[in-house]
C-alpha cells in the first residue's frame, strides 16, 4: 500500500531527471535537430532513410544524463544535505528545485518562497556598490522598496563587510560577495533556502 504524504510538504521531487546534450561543433547544434525532424517526417514512408538519419546524429551529439529517477519529500522545518563526487549532479538537482533549469523528466513541487544561492554572488553587478546590488537583488527576489529599506541595516550588519558596502562589488573578495549574497537571501524570509 503506498505511503500517504504528510500534509503540506515544503518540497516534493518525483522521478526527477535531467539530460544535457552537447554538440561536436556549433554547426551540429543546427544540423542534428534538422536531421531528427527529417527522420521523423520520412519514418512512415522511408524507414531505412529515417534510421540512417538518426544513426548519423549519434556521432554529432553527446547525451549526458546528469540525474535520473530522483525522488524525495522534504517537510517544512527539515533540512537536506546533498553529498557526492564532482559531476554527480548535486548542483543540477539544486537548480531544478530552484526552478533555474527545467527537468527533462519528472517534476518538482515547492510550497512557499524559494531563495537560492547557487552561484557565488550571482545576480550582482560588479560595477555597482554592495548597497546598490542589495537594493536590486532584493527587488528581484520580490521585496518592495519599503521592505528593502526597512531591512537594509540588518542585511548590511549580517553581511559584516564594513565600509565595503559602498564600494563596487568587483573590489570584494569571493567571501565578501558570498556573505552579502547570503545576507540578502536570508532576509527575504524564504520558506525554502537552497545553498
Amino acid at each position: 500500500m503506498p505511503h500517504a504524504l504528510p500534509p503540506n510538504p515544503a518540497i516534493v521531487v518525483h522521478q526527477l531527471g535531467k539530460t544535457f546534450r552537447t554538440w561536436a561543433s556549433p554547426a551540429q547544434r543546427l544540423i542534428v535537430p534538422a536531421m531528427l525532424r527529417l527522420a521523423n517526417a520520412v519514418d512512415g514512408t522511408a524507414p531505412r532513410l529515417a534510421a540512417r538519419l538518426r544513426a548519423g546524429t549519434r556521432d554529432r551529439m553527446h547525451v549526458h544524463r546528469a540525474l535520473h529517477g530522483v525522488s524525495f519529500v522534504l517537510q517544512q522545518g527539515e533540512a537536506l544535505g546533498v553529498i557526492g563526487l564532482n559531476g554527480s549532479g548535486k548542483s543540477t538537482l539544486l537548480q531544478l528545485i530552484a526552478g533555474v533549469l527545467p527537468p527533462s523528466e519528472g517534476h518538482v513541487a515547492t510550497r512557499g518562497r524559494v531563495a537560492a544561492l547557487l552561484e557565488l554572488g550571482s545576480g550582482f553587478n560588479p560595477e555597482l556598490s554592495g548597497r546598490e546590488n542589495v537594493l536590486i537583488n532584493a527587488a528581484i527576489l520580490g521585496m518592495d522598496r519599503a521592505q528593502v529599506q526597512a531591512r537594509l541595516p540588518e542585511i548590511i550588519a549580517f553581511a559584516d563587510i564594513g565600509d565595503y558596502i559602498d564600494q563596487p562589488v568587483k573590489t570584494y573578495s569571493s567571501g565578501m560577495a558570498l556573505r552579502l549574497a547570503f545576507s540578502v537571501q536570508v532576509h527575504i524570509d524564504p520558506d525554502i533556502l537552497i545553498v
